[in-house]
């Protein structure tokens, strides 16, 4: 009963030794055996160790494609801004007169807005023009005493400095009555009613504030790295939060930028005649940017090389496979568009994932029309 296990052990040592340590002979051996049972299989084995039959190669489809220039855009995410707005708030002090007007309520320039109750100032400007009228009497004498040498011209510097005190006083009179009624200074809407009937405004009080929103402004901040790209004039459009589709005109572009987010701020003038886009609403904006030599490929030719990096496999006159790093700059139903490319290039647009750089390759070409459906 000992001797089996002695038996086992023996075997399974004689037998690593021989594919441990007789490796290549066992090999040899075996092909050798191989050979005589099937001849034509040799022959083939040895045909590729010798390298007389070259390996097949892999079928790939590319696309060659010619670089045209394709308008840009910036992508801008903003808000709408009225292109005015104004506190109005008083100059004097005093009770309100007129009866307030309501917010939403249209108004012109020049229409009154708050009133505010003269009290006593009409009585001094009544004051102010008859120490005017006694001023003038007084410089009058004065002027005729001194030129008939009755008078020194002491008298007469006095008298002229009264009269002109007493003007100062008239005018000084008369604005704090004109200051007693605020007016629109622009055409707009009212966003907060005007002060209340009865009301006491201090000087500095508010009186309603004024928002013009024909036309409208859409305000942006564009960073650093696109800024070059735009330039005033050039048309812009934006999709407001409610899903409206605007189009306007670039009409500012900040020099100075924001000291906090490095980006500069950016104005689209739109139209607003119907009142119907309000201030403060959020806007997707798109901003015609100078536009760029591209390439419109299959968006399923892209692909990602060993370090994560994303471009195309091309292929050169050889039929060998190349890699180049690219730029997405517009996804659209048709396809992509690329910078990056070379004026011409040859696009691998299916098995580019089974291929890598350096290796030969089957190519059958297709149309920019085949090639496209292929990546839709």
């Amino acid at each position: 009963m000992r001797i089996v296990p002695l038996i086992t052990a023996l075997t399974i040592t004689g037998s690593l030794y021989l594919l441990v340590m007789e490796r290549e002979a066992l090999l040899a051996f075996a092909s050798t055996a191989t050979a005589e049972d099937t001849p034509g299989d040799a022959a083939a084995v040895t045909a590729d160790a010798t390298g007389t039959e070259a390996p097949p190669r892999v079928a790939v489809v590319a696309q060659r494609t010619t670089a045209s220039e394709v308008e840009n855009t910036v992508l801008l995410r903003g808000r709408t801004e009225a292109a005015r707005q104004v506190e109005i708030r008083a100059e004097t002090g005093g009770l309100i007169a007129s009866t307030p007007l309501r917010r939403g309520s249209h108004v012109t320039a020049g229409d009154p807005l708050c009133v505010l109750s003269p009290g006593t100032r009409q009585a001094a400007l009544a004051e102010a023009e008859a120490r005017l009228a006694e001023a003038e009497i007084n410089f009058n004498a004065a002027q005729r005493l001194s030129e008939g040498g009755f008078a020194s011209q002491t008298r007469a510097a006095s008298a002229r400095a009264t009269l002109q005190g007493a003007q100062a006083g008239v005018e000084a009179a008369t604005q704090e009555l004109n200051r007693l009624t605020m007016v629109a200074p622009f055409d707009g809407l009212l966003e907060t009613d005007t002060a209340e009937l009865g009301a006491l405004l201090q000087p500095g009080g508010l009186c309603a504030t004024l928002i013009q929103l024909d036309p409208m402004k859409l305000v942006g901040f564009v960073p650093e790295t696109q800024v070059d790209r735009i330039e005033i004039g050039t048309t812009a459009g934006a999709r407001l939060s409610g899903g409206r589709d605007v189009l306007g005109r670039v009409s500012f572009l900040s020099r100075s930028a924001d000291p906090a987010t490095r980006t500069f701020r950016v104005e689209v003038t739109v139209p607003n005649a119907d009142m119907s886009i309000r201030d403060g609403q959020s806007a997707d904006m798109m901003i015609s940017a100078t536009g760029d030599m591209a390439h419109l490929i299959p968006g399923s030719a892209l692909t990602l090389n060993n370090e994560g990096q994303l471009g195309l496999r091309l292929l050169d006159d050889d039929d060998i496979v190349t890699f180049t790093t690219v730029q997405v700059i517009r996804d659209t139903a048709n396809g992509v568009w690329v910078g990056g490319l070379p004026d011409e290039a040859t696009v691998i647009v299916l098995g580019q994932e089974y291929v890598s750089e350096g290796v030969q390759v089957d190519v059958t070409y297709r149309g920019n029309d085949a090639a496209e459906g292929l990546g839709q």
